[in-house]
């Protein structure tokens, strides 16, 4: 199944803008426009402050029913998006499923670098009724690197005009002001952030300093001959760097099942749990380096994996990057076996200690970790002995299993919904039907193996 792309526009534009993406990602994402209050066909009575319309992208989401969606972001739908993605990220708004972000010269969470002279300018076109043909050319035309060509051109101008001039307003004197960026921690959603090349404001340099910061695992490109109108400007090659980035960071991971994103989305579920659970989620960037271990010993680490937990199909879980994040973040269990050095410096020697074991490749490896678990393993190179490479093997087996149960596609796949016990409700709903086989009529229907 298509993942959903929900994609908010610019200031003064529409769902329209993304109809030339829309038909260049087909088969990659389905792209679906959501008309911000007070723009297209969009009513500014819902409201216009950015919680306003956030509020108003979220009912949309919840109500479309999607459990596999990414955030599209142009302009000031950037900084709406990235809002969203921050609630979602730590369970407050109740949504779920959200696997990745795209901005197109997006508007920072904290207050948009503008020009006081062209704000005050952009604030008498619409000072006394809608915006006229004149002004939404000069606007179309400032924010481009070359003409449009005519059918694109008339759209986008269009779109100028028919925005509501209060909210046209609210967005150049309050919106685009307002200050979230100490409001959400960074974000570990992947993102692409993308800057025209010949934008002003808005381009390379403030999504590096303004935007790129938020996102752990974000990344920033520049699109060669595109000033602010990038799905305009550009379609073939913004479309073409949404799909790379979607095949190469977010294709490949488990996708949890439709039926248990609607329980972790549902009042059952706390926003805390929510939020640890999207988190778990998101998918690995295997190409990322690691933050303990070297690259040959998060290699072996994987050999281990294969062994230890093995994953059957394409999408699986990089088990050896999150104990390595865990080493990192100093997450382990409290406690070591006697005799073995820190968890960080016991994962390297041990690492070291088969590291030739596993370059012999995988049914190799299998022996010989049969025989490291019987304690009858000793490595010829480091400092462990056939004990202590023992009780790291088994610290490690368990490191490795924890994550892969950690994972809310696992959870699904071994039939387990234990974390649906209350929500965050005065009155815990709770499990009440206890006996074997039993089943709440909430609950998805199971595991298909």
């Amino acid at each position: 199944m298509t993942a959903t792309a929900f994609c908010l526009h610019a200031l003064g534009s529409s769902s329209e803008e993304f109809a030339t993406l829309r038909t260049r990602l087909a088969g990659t994402l389905d792209l679906v426009g959501i008309d911000l209050p007070g723009f297209g066909r969009s009513s500014a009575a819902t409201g216009t402050t950015v919680e306003e319309m956030v509020e108003q992208v979220e009912r949309v989401i919840g109500q479309s029913g999607a459990t596999d969606w990414v955030l599209i972001g142009h302009s000031m739908g950037g900084k709406v998006a990235s809002v969203v993605a921050s609630r979602t990220i730590d369970g407050s708004n109740g949504l779920f499923g959200l696997r990745a972000v795209v901005l197109l010269a997006a508007s920072p969470l904290s207050q948009e670098p503008m020009d006081e002279e062209r704000r005050a300018t952009m604030l008498g076109w619409a000072s006394d009724g809608p915006i006229g043909p004149s002004d939404a050319e000069t606007f179309v035309s400032a924010n481009v690197d070359a003409p449009l060509p005519p059918e694109p051109h008339a759209m986008a101008v269009h779109d100028v005009q028919r925005a509501d001039p209060r909210a046209w307003t609210d967005w150049l004197v309050r919106g685009s002001r307002e200050d979230w960026s100490t409001t959400f921690p960074p974000n570990p959603v992947p993102a692409l952030i993308l800057a025209g090349a010949a934008d002003g404001d808005l381009g390379e340099d403030a999504q590096r300093t303004l935007n790129l910061p938020h996102w752990t695992t974000g990344e920033l490109g520049v699109v060669p001959d595109a000033a602010h109108l990038l799905p305009w400007e550009q379609p073939d090659a913004v479309a073409e760097r949404i799909r790379d980035f979607w095949e190469r960071r977010i294709a490949g991971g488990p996708v949890v099942p439709p039926a248990t994103v609607r329980v972790i989305a549902s009042p059952r579920v706390s926003a805390r749990t929510r939020g640890i659970l999207a988190v778990r989620a998101l998918p690995d960037d295997s190409a990322a380096t690691p933050a303990s271990l070297s690259v040959d010993q998060l290699d072996t680490l994987r050999a281990v994996a294969r062994i230890v937990v093995p994953q059957p199909g394409d999408t699986t879980i990089d088990l050896a990057l999150r104990v390595d994040a865990q080493l990192s973040a100093g997450l382990g269990d409290g406690w070591r076996p006697d005799g073995l050095p820190a968890d960080v410096d016991a994962y390297r020697a041990g690492l070291d200690a088969i590291a030739p074991e596993a370059a012999r490749g995988d049914e190799h490896l299998a022996a010989v970790l049969d025989a490291v678990t019987a304690g009858e393993h000793t490595p010829a190179v480091g400092p462990f002995d056939a004990e202590q490479l023992r009780a790291w093997a088994e610290d490690a087996a368990v490191d490795l299993v924890k994550q892969w149960a950690a994972h809310p596609a696992t959870m699904a796949e071994i039939d387990y919904d234990g974390f649906a016990n209350g929500g965050d409700g005065v009155r815990k709903q709770g499990f009440q039907l206890l006996a074997a086989g039993q089943r709440e009529a909430w609950e998805p229907t199971g595991a298909a193996r």
